[in-house]
């Protein structure tokens, strides 16, 4: 029926489709990223903390999984300014004596898989994440992201709230050091649980949380 290959591109697109890995749907990552400023396009990648969460299979629930975390900071040639070094806290020596930047990207990509990767204003650490990638000359990860900040908006539980500081302190979540990775990341990880009961009245997959999210973009502030 096919001898003369000439539906071979539809067949080659459907090859790709199924070969495509799907969001593990019980694995979620939430993470947050030190830098050494706010410029996607001109700042350096410091330090990547990570927090694994389950999501259970009928999506009533999320929870932490403490032992299943990731943390590292990637070696600097020359350290961020002083001024930045009072945010997040890692100081010259540590820049200078982190771990090999292409190791720790490639371990990060082992560690993460091909689970769905959340965080707080996302956009950034998506594209400082995958800027660090190219400038190493590594492929940039494939995951598909997911941005926290626009699903707290669509709860309508205080329109007023803007920054992580404003929803940290509307649920009396405790930050051990803010702008420090790890710390951030697992409060960042707790907001999305107090956020998950109105959540999943939502949504019930991975998927609608996704298109969710980005419908809430046009919502205005």
């Amino acid at each position: 029926m096919f001898a003369n290959l000439k539906d071979a591109p539809l067949f080659d697109g459907l090859r790709a489709l199924f070969k495509a890995k799907q969001p593990e749907v019980r694995r979620w990552i939430v993470l947050d990223v030190e830098t050494s400023g706010l410029d996607p396009h001109s700042d350096r990648l410091l330090a990547i903390a990570a927090v694994a969460l389950d999501v259970s299979p009928d999506f009533e629930r999320i929870s932490i999984v403490i032992g299943d975390s990731y943390e590292a900071v990637l070696k600097q040639n020359l350290p961020s300014s002083k001024d930045n070094i009072l945010v997040h806290h890692i100081g010259a020596q540590a820049q200078s004596e982190g771990r090999s930047p292409v190791e720790v990207l490639e371990e990060f990509r082992a560690w993460v898989g091909h689970c769905p990767l959340l965080a707080f204003h996302a956009a950034f650490d998506e594209a400082m994440i995958n800027r660090a990638y190219g400038l190493f000359g590594l492929e940039p990860l494939q995951n598909e992201w997911l941005d926290i900040e626009p699903l707290a908006k669509i709860t309508g539980v205080n329109p007023s709230l803007r920054a992580l500081d404003d929803w940290l302190e509307h649920f009396g979540i405790e930050c051990a050091v803010r702008h420090q990775a790890a710390a951030d990341t697992f409060a960042t990880a707790e907001l999305l649980m107090r956020l998950w009961p109105y959540l999943k009245r939502e949504a019930s997959s991975w998927a609608t949380l996704r298109r969710i999210a980005r419908q809430a973009n046009w919502i205005p502030s």
